[in-house]
């Protein structure tokens, strides 16, 4: 020990010390280990120190192993970061030398007016080096090749005289894309989105300090529609002021299809690397959610602390919420080479395969700590839906071999019929809601995506019931339909209720309101394509009409508060879904059928565009440097 070694010390028990030298040295020593322990632990953003001495958060046990079973080999540390992808042809420049071959809400934060979890602190700061990059090459043009259409199709209306007025309406809605972009640029840029009416910017909370929702959600629709200058604006703000160190609370659910899906849609339709990076990143983030007993993850993730917390450790998860990841997070393992994302979801798909189902049916809330459904409502519309639209998208998106999505689905799709599929003394068709066996006959906006939906699945149906799935999927779009035409406004309402001899009407004015929501124009979208009936086109117009007539201010475009008034009041808010879904779906219901063709591309329930799987070598696409 050092005290013995001091000149002219003398011993004065076995340890070489006096008691009070003992003391002294044990305070000193207590004092030190104290400092250092608070340095380690208890300063604000200590990351590094813990680093030395805290296995991270999002690593996974047996990561090694699941990347052996999914074709992948870890990465290495010391691995440099790859060489960016190539970049893709500008919008409206696909490669001409390449030959051309042969789904709200969404879960309970969109199924209500704006709330959300507490945002914590200030929540933009500088981005961290560890951002910048990602040491996993994704083979950009590998992919390209494999697409059987061009990305904007190959406007083969151009020129006919019959198609005139097909292509004004399409740059109609075009002009008001760049009137929506031009007024959020101007008076809420790197906002989550704008509001009109005060002429400035809305953060809100659930987005948990992330900031410009509405840039991440446009960016696939100004790429679209050849909005060249504004779609370079938009990739200008995610390269420089998108920053991922953000404290608050966010739910899972809308950050999954809002911003990882506008990222990686960004990143497949152009190849920039700055999209793929930042996808990756964010989802990362994203993976504690799922550190439950049952790996069915929290609604709401702490960005902060890296947890989903115990102050919701006694809620539900939500159906629509958790059963809405699977298409992004396959599309996160197959662009960062790390199964983890993949696991995730197939766990969630192997807990709903195996729980019990009362009447084939699925519950809308599930304990994420027993595995239990908790309450016995079912509903296709809010908290519901989106589960089923992932099942037969999961299903196309993997070129139809994940055979599992497909039973899953149109096993869910006849309990649906047998048990909540309903018609009104008015000859309407509808998708009742189910509570423990008592049905409300009503049916949300939100619900209206189910004909699009239905069209979609048809073609793999069992033969003899293809032609009943087309003509069911066009029986609600016609109820849909009669919800928006029995009001002043030619909008529908929220809900809508068949009792009493009213149909079609929402009954309260708590259920009167629209907020740009997009499932009815995503179904005449979907409709169109499947049967080019003239009248899905012709209804599409009609929104485009009363959106101009009654949304549209001198700054943006405004939800309403009343469908049945003939002057209704605004909400102030242009959501940025209006930019990502509305807009998107009416702009694709006045183009060709091979634009964003079905054969190459997959929606997520914010209509960000997702590529099939064409390959069953895909995975292997990637490779580390």
């Amino acid at each position: 020990m050092l005290v013995r070694k001091v000149p002219g010390f003398v011993p004065a028990s076995a340890w070489g010390l006096r008691l009070p030298q003992k003391f002294l040295f044990l305070l000193f020593l207590s004092g030190l280990i104290t400092l250092c322990f608070g340095a380690l632990f208890l300063l604000p953003h200590s990351s590094r120190l813990k680093r030395l001495f805290l296995a991270s958060r999002t690593q996974q046990p047996g990561l090694e192993v699941m990347a052996e079973i999914a074709g992948h080999h870890p990465v290495p540390e010391q691995e440099p970061p790859p060489n960016p992808a190539p970049a893709a042809p500008a919008p409206g420049e696909d490669d001409p030398g390449r030959p051309v071959g042969i789904l709200r809400r969404k879960g309970w934060l969109r199924r209500t007016r704006p709330t959300g979890p507490r945002e914590e602190g200030n929540s933009v700061a500088a981005p961290r080096p560890q951002e910048e990059t990602v040491r996993f090459s994704f083979d950009y043009n590998a992919f390209r090749s494999r697409l059987r259409h061009p990305v904007l199709g190959t406007r083969t209306d151009e020129g006919k005289e019959s198609q005139n007025l097909v292509r004004a309406q399409r740059e109609k809605v075009k002009e008001m894309m760049r009137f929506s972009w031009q007024n959020y640029r101007r008076y809420a840029m790197g906002k989550n989105e704008l509001r009109p009416l005060t002429k400035d910017g809305y953060e809100g909370s659930m987005f948990g300090g992330l900031s410009g929702a509405t840039i991440i959600d446009s960016l696939d629709t100004l790429y679209l529609m050849e909005l060249k200058e504004e779609f370079q604006e938009a990739k200008a703000w995610v390269q420089d002021s998108f920053h991922l160190n953000v404290t608050g609370e966010a739910s899972l659910f809308e950050v999954n299809i809002r911003y990882i899906g506008g990222l990686l849609s960004a990143f497949y339709l152009t190849g920039e690397e700055v999209f793929r990076v930042k996808a990756i990143k964010l989802g990362e983030k994203l993976l504690p959610a799922f550190n439950t007993p049952t790996g069915i993850p929290k609604g709401v993730v702490n960005f902060k602390s890296g947890s989903w917390g115990w102050a919701t450790a006694g809620s539900s998860s939500i159906l629509a919420e958790f059963g809405s990841l699977h298409l992004e997070f396959l599309h996160l393992t197959e662009l960062s080479g790390n199964p983890v994302f993949a696991e995730k979801v197939k766990n969630i798909r192997k807990v709903l395969r195996e729980i019990d189902k009362p009447f084939g049916l699925y519950p809308n809330f599930l304990s994420p700590v027993s595995g239990n459904w908790v309450q016995h409502h079912v509903s296709v519309g809010g908290l519901g839906d989106s589960f089923y639209e992932y099942l037969i998208k999961s299903w196309l998106m993997s070129d139809k071999t994940d055979l599992e999505a497909k039973n899953m689905y149109y096993e869910a799709l006849q309990a649906i019929e047998t048990y909540l599929l309903n018609v009104s003394p008015g000859g309407l068709t509808y998708i009742a809601e189910w509570r423990g066996g008592i049905l409300d006959h009503k049916m949300g906006h939100l619900a209206c995506f189910s004909g699009g939906m239905i069209a979609l699945g048809a073609e793999d149906a069992k033969e003899d019931k293809r032609a009943y799935y087309r003509e069911l999927a066009a029986q609600i779009t016609r109820t849909c339909h009669e919800s928006y035409a029995r009001s002043d406004t030619k909008l529908g309402p929220e809900a809508f209720w068949f009792n009493a001899g009213r149909e079609a009407v929402a009954t309260q004015l708590s259920e009167s309101y629209y907020i740009l929501r997009p499932e009815v124009v995503e179904s005449y979208m979907y409709l169109w394509r499947q049967t080019h009936d003239p009248i899905y086109r012709e209804w599409g117009w009609e929104v485009v009409m009363a959106l101009e007539k009654h949304c549209r201010t001198e700054a943006g475009f405004s939800g309403i508060q009343d469908v049945y008034s003939s002057n209704p009041n605004h909400d102030n808010r242009q959501q940025s879904f209006f930019l990502a879904e509305t807009l998107k779906y009416l702009y694709l219901l006045f183009s060709e059928d091979n634009v964003l063709s079905p054969e190459d591309w997959v929606f997520n329930t914010e209509a960000h565009p997702l590529p099939v799987n064409h390959s069953d070598s895909s995975s292997k696409a990637g490779h580390h440097h």
